[in-house]
């Protein structure tokens, strides 16, 4: 079964927004055995519009739509939809009900006409309540054929796939079972880590599918199967991921199955029991923005100190200026100050610190463009690794968040 998605609004073809819409959706259907045959994006243009869903129907068994829902002139999207069904709109009692309820909560305003009239849907619709909004989502159904209307905003239209189209689709239709195994590997490159594991590829089964994931320091391999039998399907994951394990036993940290390395060392230091605080001077906040991103991360982070400037490291994490002046800004002796003085600052079992030059000119210290120290602070002590990132300062900063999260990682896994 194939599927269309299709993303409304200029702001996306200006690249004012990106559209991470059809990243979630594709990722939702694709677990389900749906698999996605096109992406489009088009402009809040009436021609434009119809032209996309005409060719979508012809390509695709379900078509899903985001964006130009909403209470302005320049969302059209539900009058096009009423044109290409040859319907009318009327007024569904209780999408207004919800709207007056969202406003009587939230908003505290007069109600205008123009948000009433989001309550207006083609009669041949079937209401999908956006209980985070107020343009609700719109089911079609048509020659055997699905088309979903959500709207752009990302948590409203999340909850609206997860919650309404995922289950009335697996429900509606007779999907393959899919099987998805992700493995983590660090410090090592994608074509070296193909030509390792080449013999193993080249005897995987045919419903098979192994895809590399690589990004700065790290790379996923995305071992995927497909089929109608889902108890054959697991036992032979099971075998291949069985035979690729050792060639990959230096590398792997684990398996992610959509779980990122954070994600991973949030789990584990709960299980522990145990905490961890960030001192950042050239990650500048990445680290801790990643780790606080995953709820629940306040069981086991304590907090973090941007130390940007090397005053900030001498007067906020008291750093001695001796160390400093002694080995630069940008050493491993600085970087493990850093750490084992967050650890204390906020009594963490952990600490993780990184400085360095992120270019492109020379900051503080004498260190190349590139040259990131990372140290980790833990119950038993402080080690610290320095590396070259390279030249490209948005590399060097997620390369040195990875290299970072790797080094804890390892350490927080010995046991």
């Amino acid at each position: 079964m194939l599927a269309e998605i299709i993303t409304i609004g200029d702001e996306i073809l200006i690249g004012q927004i990106v559209d991470s819409n059809s990243a979630f959706i594709a990722k939702q259907l694709n677990r389900i055995g749906i698999s996605v045959y096109q992406i489009t994006s088009v402009q809040d243009d009436n021609v434009h519009i119809l032209k996309a869903l005409k060719e979508a129907e012809e390509n695709a068994d379900v078509i899903i739509i985001t964006g130009g829902l909403g209470p302005t002139k320049d969302d059209i999207t539900k009058n096009t939809l009423a044109t290409y069904f040859e319907d009318t709109l009327i007024q569904s009692d209780a999408v207004l009900q919800n709207i007056e309820s969202l406003w009587e909560k939230y908003v505290k305003q007069e109600l205008s006409q123009l948000n009433r009239d989001q309550a207006l849907v083609p009669s041949k619709s079937k209401v999908l309540m956006n209980r985070f909004g107020s343009a609700p989502g719109m089911w079609f159904d048509k020659d055997n054929k699905v088309f979903v209307s959500l709207p752009g905003v990302p948590f409203e239209m999340k909850a609206l796939v997860e919650q309404e189209v995922i289950p009335k689709l697996s429900e509606q239709f007779e999907l393959p079972f899919i099987l998805h195994k992700t493995m983590l590997t660090y410090g090592l490159g994608e074509s070296k880590l193909a030509e390792r594991i080449e013999l193993w590829e080249d005897n995987l089964s045919k419903n098979f599918k192994l895809a590399y994931l690589p990004s700065l320091g790290r790379v996923r391999l995305r071992l995927s199967a497909k089929g109608s039998h889902k108890s054959e399907i697991i036992v032979e994951m099971e075998k291949q991921v069985s035979a690729l394990l050792p060639q990959i036993e230096d590398i792997f940290v684990g398996f992610e199955e959509d779980e990122s390395i954070e994600s991973v060392i949030g789990k584990q230091l709960t299980l522990l029991g145990k905490t961890l605080a960030v001192a950042e001077s050239c990650t500048g906040g990445k680290i801790a923005e990643q780790i606080t991103t995953k709820a629940g991360a306040s069981k086991y982070f304590m907090g973090s100190v941007v130390s940007y400037a090397t005053a900030a490291k001498i007067e906020v994490l008291r750093v001695d200026p001796k160390v400093i002046d002694t080995f630069s800004v940008v050493s491993v002796q600085v970087a493990e100050a850093m750490a084992t003085q967050v650890q204390k600052l906020f009594n963490t079992e952990y600490g993780i610190a990184t400085t360095g030059n992120a270019g492109p000119t020379k900051g503080d210290g004498a260190a190349e463009v590139g040259t990131v120290c990372i140290a980790i602070a833990t119950p038993e002590g402080v080690y610290s690794e320095q590396y070259q990132l390279g030249n490209h300062r948005t590399k060097v900063i997620q390369k040195a968040v990875n290299k970072a999260f790797e080094m804890l990682y390892k350490e927080i896994f010995k046991n």
